[in-house]
């Protein structure tokens, strides 16, 4: 009964506290308008700091991944200092744009703090706690992970009502004092992750000389092309999630949804964290985890396809069929975006085993920072090349009428880009990525 309650309390419990807190980077696009507004810049540039903080999120895991390996109290604490300090940073760089409107500085400095500090929070805190769990949940690896995982990408969820309530009850031109108010709740949230999380007691790490051969070698110990095959296929879905994610909302308003996209939004955000969740617990129950990539992957290109044959964001509006099936594949995206976060750790201990798994996972975890870069600049660019906007009327509350900006036939032509990528992704996960025998390396 003692082990059964320490793996909630020393395990499950301090990931969910750390993975809810650096998850909510992901509001970033809840505010970014507001914040572009108060400083005086464009909102393009302002969404800069939440590619800069992805970015750095996977780098910062990829070089401190031995780190976390050596001293999980070090990281998580390192986690919960840089997280809280770059939000309370990002919010002095706000308050000072707002005196200096326009200014460079403020824009650089929200830079530095929202990117690169909270940066190296999210990766450490990212990695922190994923080895513990599955040390802890040894027959339940794929749940464990799922759990935690799930807990970031729930965040959004749980923390979009609250920020925007905060931000109402703040006044206008108040974003800033949110910021500060964020990073004290958070770092008490995550230090309390730090010191509740903890590794079991008759766990032992390997000897030097099991360590000594180094990462490249233990990634050597199958063929190299195995893990490149891993790499890539966890790129690719990352890539093609956030590029149809980031167009998300233009979406919805496209096939005449204006008024309901917070609620889709949400359930979007649920499929997110459900989609963690439950493919890996799934994938628990299967002889070779990565079958569960290949059905992400089959069900992302028959949803995209079906949107493509359709043409259901062009022609959705006012078709209850379309509209079903274009929020299906919003889902699905959203489900397998978060399913292909939660299957890569216990992915790498089913090929590598567990004695260097946070190092590898966090030098895997560089595919999501590449990802960060692009997925969002590639369906822009699309959008903004291909395709022509057109005037949307949309009634609000009040009754009166909105007009909006949309691209219909270039966010279709997205789902173009995404389904090769998402083809090329089945045929590296068939072809590339090789079955692993669970029982001889867990």
């Amino acid at each position: 009964m003692k082990k059964c309650q320490n793996k909630w309390v020393r395990a499950a419990i301090p990931a969910l506290l750390l993975h809810c807190s650096i998850g909510t980077v992901y509001c970033w696009s809840i505010f970014s308008q507001e914040i572009a507004s108060y400083i005086g810049h464009t909102k393009g540039a302002t969404e800069w700091a939440f590619s800069f903080a992805i970015f750095f999120l996977g780098m910062s895991a990829a070089f401190l991944g031995n780190v976390v390996e050596k001293d999980i109290h070090k990281s998580s604490l390192i986690a919960a200092i840089c997280f809280a300090l770059g939000m309370a940073g990002t919010g002095f760089f706000i308050y000072y744009g707002g005196l200096h409107k326009g200014s460079p500085l403020a824009l650089i400095g929200i830079y530095v703090c929202y990117g690169f500090i909270m940066g190296i929070g999210l990766g450490t805190g990212y990695l922190s706690p994923v080895k513990t769990l599955m040390l802890w949940f040894e027959d339940r690896k794929g749940l464990a992970t799922g759990l935690a995982v799930a807990g970031f990408g729930a965040a959004k969820a749980i923390a979009s009502p609250i920020m925007q309530a905060m931000l109402k009850g703040l006044g206008e031109g108040s974003v800033y004092k949110m910021f500060y108010i964020l990073a004290i709740v958070y770092f008490v949230m995550m230090f309390a992750g730090h010191l509740l999380l903890n590794k079991p007691e008759g766990w032992h790490e390997p000897q030097k000389k099991e360590k000594g051969q180094g990462i490249l070698a233990t990634i050597k110990t199958k063929p190299i092309s195995n893990y490149i095959g891993i790499w890539l296929m966890f790129y690719i879905n990352i890539t093609c999630g956030l590029a149809l994610i980031s167009q998300e909302k233009m979406i919805v308003k496209c096939i005449g949804l204006a008024g309901a996209v917070g609620i889709i939004s949400t359930v979007s955000a649920v499929f997110n964290a459900g989609g963690r969740l439950g493919f890996s617990a799934w994938a628990d129950t299967m002889k070779d985890r990565n079958t569960i990539y290949k059905l992400i992957f089959i069900l992302s290109i028959v949803f995209t396809g079906l949107v493509m044959v359709t043409s259901g964001i062009e022609k959705g509006e006012g078709n209850l069929f379309l509209i079903i099936i274009v929020l299906a594949l919003l889902f699905v995206v959203n489900a397998g975006y978060g399913g292909g976060f939660s299957n890569v750790p216990t992915l790498l201990s089913d090929h590598y085993g567990m004695g260097s798994i946070s190092a590898i996972h966090g030098i895997t975890l560089s595919a999501w920072a590449f990802a960060g870069l692009t997925g969002n600049q590639m369906a822009n660019w699309i959008v903004n090349t291909f395709g022509h906007e057109v005037d949307l009327e949309h009634v609000l509350a009040d009754g009166t009428t909105e007009i909006l900006k949309v691209n219909p036939s270039g966010y279709q032509c997205v789902l173009y880009a995404t389904i090769v990528l998402y083809i090329i992704a089945l045929l590296i996960c068939l072809f590339m990525v090789r079955p692993a025998k669970k029982e001889k390396t867990a």
